[in-house]
């Protein structure tokens, strides 16, 4: 049995019992999982192995690495800004950032951007890992990028061209990068530890990511697979399709473990955090916020949630559903209700916003698996979740 540490508010104690089942069923190494409701910290436990290489155990303030959960943070910045009225998001792109205008992509809106509607899911010079890092060169290459279909007509999921692609905008708005609007306008009013761009103080707090096969060419005997899935393996491990192009983007591929990523922004997929600072954010958005902060209004809430896209992913091979910038419960992404909103990340990590149950949901973990229609261990914790509120 694993040793769980932390708090249970009473009533929560079968959250406890789901986060239990992650490490004794579902091969979890380490992990933390985080719940406010109602405004108030009712779940905060973690358990395991912080670094399966020297056996260090997951502490309190241990960080993790949540790749695309990363999304919903930027998402947070850009509906910030659209709420203060300094970002129209119907304008195009062009209004804040002149230069992206070439290709044809001069009518572009920023609503796109958010919702994976602008054909811009790859570059098609792959950049190299040190470009993608600095940042203005992406921003040289996305904005004289052709988009791959007619923006507008279909979405397919930018997975890490979203970070850049929004980011930029905020940054031509606020003067600020990303990473830096957040900090300041985010992550400073509600107290939390979740970082786009570490700082090298905090390195030694994060958990090593177990890759679990995610980021590797599998060596895969196509014909042995079911008839109905060669297609779709094929694509995820071959370098020249578009889902594997999305995906990683540079040559060579990025090494998420490596403190140069986790310094660098790259706001699709390289925030650091903890469970209870995910769920924090959440909670922060809705019903009445946290310790008297509320960063969302009722109005910015129902904006966000609007469905923007849904159906087949011209990137994925499964349908997806967006509002502005934030996944919308669907069969992909399973958030608990429907007018739920957050983002997954791949490996498994979660946090979403339940505006109706008021609900801030965090779970991060260093063991990644590869489900595309929800992870086990999020479900579980779902299902346990929704079961002890009322």
């Amino acid at each position: 049995m694993i040793d769980i540490q932390g708090e249970v508010a009473n009533g929560f104690e079968r959250v406890k019992d789901a986060f239990a089942a992650n490490f004794d069923k579902h091969g979890d190494v380490g992990a933390a999982f985080a719940l406010y409701h109602r405004g108030q910290k009712v779940v905060d436990v973690w358990a395991g192995v912080a670094d399966d290489e020297t056996g260090r155990p997951w502490a309190e303030d241990s960080l993790q690495l949540v790749f695309s959960t990363t999304k919903g943070a930027t998402a947070v910045c850009a509906n910030l800004l659209a709420q203060r009225g300094e970002l129209d998001l119907d304008a195009p792109v062009v209004t804040y950032w002149p230069e992206f205008g070439a290709e044809g992509k001069e009518n572009i809106p920023v609503r796109w951007l958010l919702s994976h509607r602008a054909g811009l899911p790859v570059v098609d010079n792959a950049p190299s890992p040190e470009e993608a890092l600095a940042w203005d060169p992406m921003i040289k290459l996305l904005s004289a990028q052709a988009p791959v279909w007619e923006p507008g007509t279909a979405h397919g999921y930018h997975a890490l061209t979203y970070g850049w692609l929004v980011g930029e905008v905020v940054r031509r708005i606020s003067g600020k990068s990303l990473g830096t609007f957040f900090a300041d306008e985010v992550a400073g009013p509600l107290g939390l530890d979740f970082w786009i761009g570490l700082p090298a103080s905090q390195e030694s707090r994060v958990s090593p990511l177990i890759q679990g096969g995610f980021g590797t060419t599998p060596d895969i005997d196509i014909e042995a697979l079911p008839e109905e899935i060669r297609e779709i393996a094929a694509a995820f491990i071959s370098p020249d399709s578009l889902v594997n192009r999305a995906l990683f983007v540079t040559n060579p591929r990025l090494e998420f473990n490596s403190p140069e990523v986790h310094a660098a922004e790259i706001p699709a997929a390289n925030g650091i955090t903890d469970a209870r600072s995910l769920a924090r954010m959440y909670a922060g958005l809705v019903g009445n916020g946290v310790d008297g902060v509320r960063l969302f209004t009722d109005e910015t809430v129902a904006n966000a949630t609007t469905e923007q896209s849904n159906g087949p992913d011209k990137v994925l091979f499964a349908p997806t559903r967006f509002g502005l910038g934030f996944f919308m419960d669907s069969t992909f992404a399973p958030l608990g209700g429907p007018k739920n909103f957050g983002h997954a990340g791949a490996g498994g990590s979660l946090g979403f916003a339940d505006p109706d149950k008021d609900l801030g949901f965090g779970y991060v973990m260093n063991k990644m698996e590869t489900g595309l229609a929800g992870d086990p261990r999020t479900l579980g914790l779902i299902a346990a979740v929704y079961a002890s509120v009322d």
